[in-house]
C-alpha cells in the first residue's frame, strides 16, 4: 500500500493503477478506523480492482464548540488496517493541502441538508460536501462507499452528485453494529463504561418506535415516546428523533412511503446518531 500526501503524487499513483483499465473505488474516512470502516474497505474491494481509502479530519465540517481538536488520530493503526485489507493507496492530505493558502471555494446543497444534523449543526454539511467534491476530483473514482449510519450525510452526497453531474456510483452499505446492536462510530470512545451501557438505549427506542408506528400508532406519539425513552436512561438531551421520506428527507407524519427513522441524542460529552429503515406496512 502506498500512503500519500501531495497531489502530484496520488495522480501519479492513480495514473499507474488505471493503466489495466479496471475500477476505481473510493472509500472516504476522517480515521480512526473500526469494523464499521473495514466493512466499507470490503465492499469497495467487491466493487473495483483498486481500493483508495482517504484519511483526512476534515476542519470545515466542525462548529466552534465541536471535537476537532479531540477527535481520535490513529493513522499508524489505521494504515496497517487498510494494508492487511489489501487497500492500494492511502491517500493522508495535510489541511494546508486539502485547504492551501487563499482558498474560498464551498459547495452547499440545499434541502436534505436544512433539517435534523443541518439544524443541530449548521455549516456541517456544507464542510461535508466541500471535501468530499475535492476528494471527488482528486481521486476520480468509478465508485465511492459511505456507510447508512451517517444517513444524512449519505443523502446530502447522492443529491450533490445529482445535481453537479459527478461520473460516480454511491454504494450505502448498512449500519454496522456491535453485538449489543450499538452502531459503530469513532465516537464510541468518548464513552465511559456506564455510558457505553446507557448507549444501547438509542437503537433499542429507535427500533421501539418503528414496532409502535408500524401498530399503528401515531408517528407524533412513537416519537415522542422514544424521546422520553432516551432521557429515561442516561442520554442528557435529545436533538431530534424524526421520522423521515428516504431520499428526501422531508419529515412524515403518515407512514405511507419508504422512510427513515433518525435519532441523534448526547450521553455525557458525547454526541451519538443512529437510524433504522422503514417500510410502509
Amino acid at each position: 500500500m502506498q500512503t500519500l500526501r501531495d497531489l502530484p503524487a496520488l495522480r501519479g499513483a492513480l495514473a499507474t493503477l488505471r493503466a489495466d483499465g479496471k475500477p476505481v473505488a473510493l472509500v472516504p474516512t476522517m480515521g480512526a478506523l473500526h469494523d464499521g470502516h473495514m466493512a466499507l474497505v470490503d465492499e469497495a474491494k467487491r466493487q473495483a480492482a483498486h481500493v483508495v481509502v482517504s484519511i483526512f479530519v476534515n476542519p470545515k465540517q466542525f462548529g466552534p464548540n465541536e471535537d476537532l481538536a479531540a477527535y481520535p488520530r490513529r493513522e499508524a493503526g489505521d494504515s496497517k488496517m487498510l494494508a492487511d485489507a489489501g487497500v492500494a493507496i492511502l491517500w493522508a492530505p495535510s489541511v494546508d493541502v486539502m485547504y492551501p493558502s487563499g482558498y474560498s471555494s464551498n459547495v452547499s446543497v440545499s434541502g436534505v441538508s436544512e433539517g435534523l444534523d443541518g439544524a443541530a449543526r449548521p455549516g456541517h454539511f456544507d464542510g461535508v460536501a466541500t471535501v468530499v467534491s475535492k476528494l471527488f476530483n482528486q481521486v476520480r473514482p468509478d465508485v465511492a462507499v459511505f456507510g447508512e449510519k451517517d444517513y444524512q450525510q449519505l443523502a446530502v452526497i447522492r443529491r450533490m452528485v445529482l445535481d453537479l453531474d459527478m461520473d460516480v456510483q454511491i454504494i450505502g452499505m448498512p449500519t454496522q453494529r456491535a453485538e449489543d446492536g450499538l452502531a459503530l462510530s469513532s465516537r464510541n470512545a468518548y464513552l465511559t463504561e456506564q455510558e457505553r451501557r446507557d448507549a444501547l438505549a438509542l437503537p433499542r427506542a429507535l427500533g421501539e418506535a418503528v414496532r409502535q408506528i408500524k401498530k399503528g400508532m401515531p408517528v407524533r406519539d412513537a416519537l415522542h415516546a422514544a424521546q422520553a425513552l432516551l432521557l429515561g436512561h442516561g442520554f442528557g438531551s435529545v436533538d431530534y428523533v424524526q421520522l423521515c421520506d428516504a431520499v428526501t428527507l422531508e419529515p412524515m407524519e403518515v407512514l405511507d412511503r419508504p422512510a427513515r427513522l433518525l435519532g441523534a441524542a448526547r450521553i455525557g460529552s458525547t454526541r451519538l446518531i443512529d437510524n433504522i429503515a422503514v417500510d410502509p406496512v
